[in-house]
């Protein structure tokens, strides 16, 4: 059962990042990243560490991904980069990623990690949790101030692009 689940979020990680890269529409890729970040959130649920893959929909799904949605909706200006379609660079691409994953798997491998061991206790969720809440709310509140003037930054861009536009029309 793990099994068919973990090939499930996988297939879903791997396939949605497959489309975020490669859909023209920036909207859908957006979406397809958020279901990429979603699946990533999977996997830390099959690890067994619900907090972080809470902490994962919540950050990225949630904050980061809404955020690039709200930017893309918000800008209204051409693609800065034109698309290059050239086969041989695709998979010049795809060639450096494998040899990239392969690397780092030789250097995970050779790292020996298997042979780690402390004596440290276990870390307790919970008491980060609490921290969060209790000693670093300051923090928390800064970063979601900042995010909502960098969305209100991208309407006043946008707006203000759109009132130039109308007082060259007129």
């Amino acid at each position: 059962m793990a099994d068919a689940v973990f090939l499930a979020f996988s297939v879903l990680t791997i396939g949605s990042a497959i489309f975020a890269l490669e859909l023209r529409s920036l909207i859908y890729g957006s979406i397809a990243l958020m279901a990429m970040l979603a699946g990533v959130a999977g996997f830390f649920l099959l690890l067994d560490s619900p907090f972080v893959a809470m902490f994962q929909i919540a950050v990225y799904v949630g904050s980061i991904a809404v955020l690039i949605l709200f930017t893309v909706m918000l800008v209204k200006r051409e693609l800065i980069f034109t698309k290059i379609e050239d086969p041989k660079r695709k998979w010049a691409g795809i060639g450096l990623m494998l040899i990239f994953i392969v690397s780092i798997g030789a250097i995970i491998i050779d790292s020996g990690l298997k042979s780690f061991v402390t004596d440290e206790p276990a870390i307790d969720y919970r008491e980060i949790g609490k921290d969060f809440l209790t000693y670093y709310w300051p923090a928390l509140i800064v970063m979601a101030l900042i995010l909502a003037g960098a969305v209100t930054g991208a309407l006043v861009l946008a707006r203000r692009e759109d009132v130039e536009d109308e007082q060259r029309a007129n």
